[in-house]
C-alpha cells in the first residue's frame, strides 16, 4: 500500500532551492557526493524533524540526482516518508541487525550506498566535526580511493541566510515564545511550585497561538532566588516565595525553527541593584539593536551593548548572542567582540543578554531578531520590562 504524504512544512520547491545552493558549494569544493549526518542540516534539506540522530544515519546529496537519498534505521523510515518532500524510493531503511552491533553499524549502510552510487573514487564530503573518531576512520578505510573533504559547516553557512518562508515560520515561533512569557507572568505566584509554573508554560508552548501550534519543545530554563546566578539549570521542586526573582529562558518552535526569549520576573518589589541592572541591560539591548544593519559586524553589535552597560557600572563577560534558526543555535557566528562576520539581510540572531554576575545573582533578557535591508526586525514582542508580580 502506498503512503500519501500529508502537507509538508514547506513546499518541494523550497527544499530544491536549498539543495541547489548546496550543490553550488559542492561543485566549488569538487565533491560528487556529500554525506550529511547533522540532524539540523537534515531538517534544513528535507523537513525531517524526528529525533532519530542518536543512531547512525546519513543523507547523501549527489550532484547527479535532483533529490537526496536518506539512509536511516528501518523503524525510522516511515517518519521520513511522512515528513520529507522526497520520493519513497529515496528513503532507505537499514536493518535492525546494525543496531548494537560492535562490528557493523548504520554508517556501513551509508558507505555501501556511496559505493553503489559510483562516488567511491571521487571527491566525497563528510561532516567530520559530527562524527566520532571511530566512525570517521570507518569512512576513510572503507573508501580508500576517495578524496575526503571536511564539510562540517558548509550547510550551516548556507542556512544563515533565511528565505521569506523561513522568516515567516520564525515569526510564528516568536509569537509562541511570547505567549509562553505571558503565561509565566500569569502563573508565577507565591506558593506555586517552579515545576507547576513550567508545566503551564510548556503547555502553552505546545498549544501555540494565533492558530499555529508549537511542533516541539526546545530546552526550557527557570531559576529562582538564590540560584539566579546560574545559566543552564532546570526548574526545581521548590516553591515561589515573596521576594523571589525568577529568570526564564524559553523558545517557540515551528517545524524545527526556533525563536528564543528571556525575561526576568520579581515577586514583589525588586531590589535597587536588580532595577539598575535591568535598566542598564535594556539600554544596552536597544543600543545593540540600533547598530544592526547590513555590512556591520557581529562584533559591532556586541560592543554597542558592552559599552552601554559599562557606563552604568556593569560588565558582561560572555558573548551577547549567536545565529539562530533550526534547533536553537547555528554554529557559524556569535555576537561577540572580535567576530567579524558581516550581517546580511535575513540573517537571524538571538540577542542573548543573560548576565550572571555572581554565584547567587544574575539577570536575563533577550530578543530574537532578523537583519533587514536597513536595520532589524525584532521577532519577539514581549514587553522589555522587569515583570513585577
Amino acid at each position: 500500500m502506498s503512503i500519501v504524504k500529508g502537507p509538508q512544512a514547506f513546499p518541494r520547491s523550497e527544499f530544491l532551492r536549498r539543495l541547489s545552493a548546496l550543490k553550488v558549494e559542492m561543485a566549488r569544493l569538487e565533491i560528487d557526493a556529500l554525506v550529511v549526518g547533522n540532524s539540523s542540516d537534515i531538517t534544513y534539506l528535507t523537513g525531517y524533524t524526528a529525533q532519530s540522530g542518536y543512531v547512525p544515519q546519513g543523507l547523501v546529496v549527489s550532484l547527479r540526482d535532483e533529490e537526496p537519498t536518506f539512509i536511516l534505521r528501518r523503524q525510522d523510515a516511515p517518519a521520513a516518508v511522512h515528513q520529507t518532500f522526497m520520493d519513497r524510493s529515496k528513503i532507505i531503511g537499514y536493518p535492525e541487525a546494525l543496531i548494537g552491533n560492535p562490528d557493523k553499524d548504520g554508517f556501513d549502510a551509508v558507505i555501501d550506498f556511496v559505493n553503489e552510487l559510483g562516488a567511491a573514487n571521487r571527491g566525497i564530503g563528510l561532516q567530520l566535526g559530527f562524527l566520532s573518531a571511530k566512525s570517521a576512520e570507518k569512512f576513510t578505510s572503507r573508501l580508500p580511493n576517495a578524496r575526503i573533504v571536511d564539510c562540517t559547516r558548509s550547510i550551516a553557512w548556507i542556512r544563515m541566510l533565511k528565505s521569506d518562508l523561513e522568516i515567516s515560520t520564525m515569526r510564528d515561533a516568536a509569537a509562541i515564545a511570547d505567549a509562553g512569557v505571558l503565561k509565566a507572568a500569569e502563573v508565577i505566584r507565591p506558593g506555586v511550585r517552579e515545576a507547576d509554573v513550567m508545566a503551564e508554560v510548556a503547555a502553552q508552548l505546545a498549544r501555540g497561538t494565533n492558530g499555529k501550534a508549537g511542533t516541539d519543545l526546545a530546552s526550557m530554563y527557570l531559576c529562582s532566588s538564590p540560584r539566579t546566578g546560574t545559566s543552564h539549570i532546570r526548574w526545581s521542586e521548590d516553591v515561589i516565595r515573596d521576594g523571589s526573582q525568577i529568570n526564564l529562558e524559553i523558545a517557540g518552535v515551528r517545524h524545527g525553527y526556533v525563536s528564543a526569549i528571556m525575561r526576568t520576573f520579581s515577586v514583589g518589589t525588586p531590589s535597587d541593584r536588580l532595577r539598575r541592572l535591568h535598566d542598564a541591560e535594556v539600554s544596552g539591548l536597544e543600543a545593540a539593536l540600533g547598530t544592526v544593519r547590513p555590512r556591520t559586524t557581529c562584533s559591532d553589535v556586541a560592543n554597542a551593548f558592552y559599552r552601554t552597560i559599562e557606563k552604568a557600572g556593569f560588565q558582561k563577560d560572555s558573548r551577547c548572542g549567536y545565529a539562530i534558526g533550526i534547533d536553537w543555535t547555528e554554529p557559524t557566528a556569535s555576537l561577540k567582540d572580535g567576530d567579524l562576520t558581516e550581517l546580511k539581510p535575513n540573517m537571524t540572531f538571538h540577542l542573548m543578554l543573560g548576565n550572571w554576575i555572581e554565584e547567587d545573582f544574575g539577570y536575563v533578557i533577550s530578543e530574537t531578531f532578523r537583519v533587514t535591508e536597513t536595520g532589524c526586525e525584532v521577532l519577539t514582542k514581549s514587553p522589555r520590562q522587569l515583570f513585577e508580580l
